[in-house]
């Protein structure tokens, strides 16, 4: 009876300091170099794999800008509905294993997203060159 006891009390008091497991899953918003608002993105997660797609810019000026700095299919295409996470895999905490897209310089870099400290991480990289940008959760869910 006392192991029964001691095994409960040790699963309830892990469960009580266990960090959660938030999914990254809702509208966050990005931030240029100088911190300035950006867009708002919206990640979702659709069979296993994390995407995400632009939902509003925040910039002066045009509202819907087309992607100039894109090649191929998406050159001039509207930058409001692009993907820019696409496919990442969780493993370990941190989706990884696809790419992440940025319009800014119309181009595609292997990707890995993970929570910390309230914040959604985004990297994209190239050998072991990387650019990380730091997310925050939209607390205005009005565009």
């Amino acid at each position: 009876m006392r192991r029964a006891v001691l095994v409960i009390t040790l699963f309830l008091a892990t469960n009580i300091f266990a960090e959660p497991n938030l999914a990254p899953t809702g509208l966050w918003n990005t931030f240029d170099e100088d911190g300035s608002l950006l867009s708002t993105v919206e990640v979702k997660i659709e069979d296993a794999k994390l995407y995400a797609n632009i939902i509003a810019v925040h910039t002066p000026g045009d509202k819907n800008p087309m992607c100039e700095q894109c090649k191929g299919d998406l050159y001039g295409k509207p930058v409001i509905g692009m993907e820019i996470i696409n496919g990442l895999t969780l493993k370990k905490n941190v989706w990884q294993k696809g790419s992440v897209f940025d319009p800014k310089i119309g181009d595609s870099f292997k990707g890995k997203v993970w929570l910390e400290d309230g914040k959604l991480l985004v990297r994209g990289y190239v050998g072991f060159l990387y650019q990380t940008q730091y997310w925050e959760k939209a607390l205005n869910t009005d565009q």
